[in-house]
């Protein structure tokens, strides 16, 4: 079990302190469970500005070291290097991504409104993929094996999942964007994701090798989607 699958199943089993529960182990439940890829109108996306660029801004806590920082601003580098949406600092923004270092690796789904957190602890989460990771759920992505026609490309071993936890592996009504599935996605869980007993929870198909769970940074795939989602054209 790699460190993101460890931290998937303390972040399911445990809810924050204050009273934040996970489904998918790191997407922080709302009151209404919506999804960017699944809500009316796409209510859920940050706006486009004029300029044909989407602007995401952020604050990050001042709890972390410059090294972190680092490793986070390259989590937000790969997405914004790519695609129309930029990631840039708060100033006056009412909506804006408040990145701090809480318990786990987490974030809500879409933009919110207002101040949302996001979750990165130091050092647990101090991967430029595992920023990235978060940021997209931030920008309306679930996990890649939420979608809607996973069961044709991989199997759910339900057995070997954590008691409880069955729920972390639904399936959604996505839309799916008219693209391929994608086992090299940075959203993707990885094999032992929730194991209960060390032994795989999820096995692709047909190719059961077929290596899943990356936290490097997002896929072609990943910024493919992303461009689609928000109507970059060839604003890059």
């Amino acid at each position: 079990m790699n460190a993101m699958d460890k931290i998937l199943a303390t972040n399911g089993r445990l809810g924050h302190p204050r009273g934040i529960f996970f489904k998918e182990g790191d997407i922080a439940k709302t009151f209404i469970l919506r999804s960017a890829l699944s809500c009316r109108e796409n209510t859920c996306l940050w706006p486009k500005s004029v300029d044909g660029f989407v602007y995401v801004p952020y604050i990050i806590s001042h709890q972390y070291d410059d090294m972190d920082r680092i490793t986070i601003e390259t989590g937000m580098q790969d997405i914004s290097s790519k695609t129309c949406v930029k990631f840039v600092p708060r100033t006056h923004q009412q909506s804006y991504v408040d990145i701090q270092s809480r318990f786990g690796c987490w974030s809500y789904l879409g933009q919110t409104g207002g101040s949302q957190l996001l979750s990165l602890q130091s050092p647990f989460c101090m991967w430029s993929g595992v920023a990235s990771h978060e940021l997209m759920h931030a920008l309306g992505f679930v996990h890649e094996q939420s979608r809607s026609d996973r069961d044709r490309h991989v199997t759910i071993l339900w057995e070997n999942i954590l008691q409880g936890q069955a729920h972390n592996f639904k399936k959604y009504d996505t839309n799916n964007l008219n693209t391929a599935y994608d086992y090299g996605s940075v959203m993707h869980y990885g094999r032992y994701a929730f194991s209960e007993n060390g032994e795989p929870t999820i096995i692709p198909k047909p190719d059961p090798q077929t290596p899943i769970g990356q936290r490097d940074g997002p896929s072609p795939l990943d910024i493919h989607k992303i461009n689609i989602l928000y109507d970059c054209g060839g604003q890059v």
